[in-house]
């Protein structure tokens, strides 16, 4: 009989390269890097996603995934720019927060239905667990994302 105990693994994918990496439960606060490119996994500010690489974010992290589709010509996008990295610094090892920028992306904003901007939505075990739009302050967002996937 073992009696080692069993650690628990979570999956993260690299902003910078998009490798899945395996990093145990209890290292995720001291700054783990990825196994391919050496960068750090996890940061405290969001990251780009695209059609080549939001279907392994998605469907390949442990982590939720918050992502903020966007324009660089919306009002309201703008204003939750630092709400959105205050979450992100605030959230870092707990939800992963990452953005699309609709203009660039539009087949993107198509395909999850996007209809206004900013919507934020959240993805946890590779499917839509909750979504919302409209600008907000830090607090009823940060409480959004907590009651959601925290």
């Amino acid at each position: 009989m073992s009696t080692a105990t069993e650690t628990a693994v979570v999956r993260a994918v690299c902003p910078h390269c998009h490798k899945t990496n395996r990093v145990p439960a209890e290292r995720l606060a001291d700054a783990p890097v990825c196994g391919g490119c050496k960068q750090p996994l996890l940061e405290p500010r969001p990251f780009a996603l695209t059609e080549a690489n939001i279907d392994k974010h998605i469907e390949n992290s442990d982590l939720p995934l918050v992502i903020d589709f966007w324009a660089p010509w919306c009002g309201p996008c703008k204003s939750m720019t630092p709400v959105y990295e205050r979450t992100a610094a605030e959230l870092e090892t707990r939800a992963r927060l990452a953005k699309v920028n609709t203009d660039e992306q539009p087949g993107l904003a198509a395909r999850f239905g996007i209809r206004g901007i900013p919507t934020f939505v959240i993805f946890r075990d590779g499917r839509e667990v909750a979504r919302t739009s409209g600008a907000m302050d830090l607090g009823r967002f940060l409480n959004w994302v907590r009651s959601e996937c925290v």
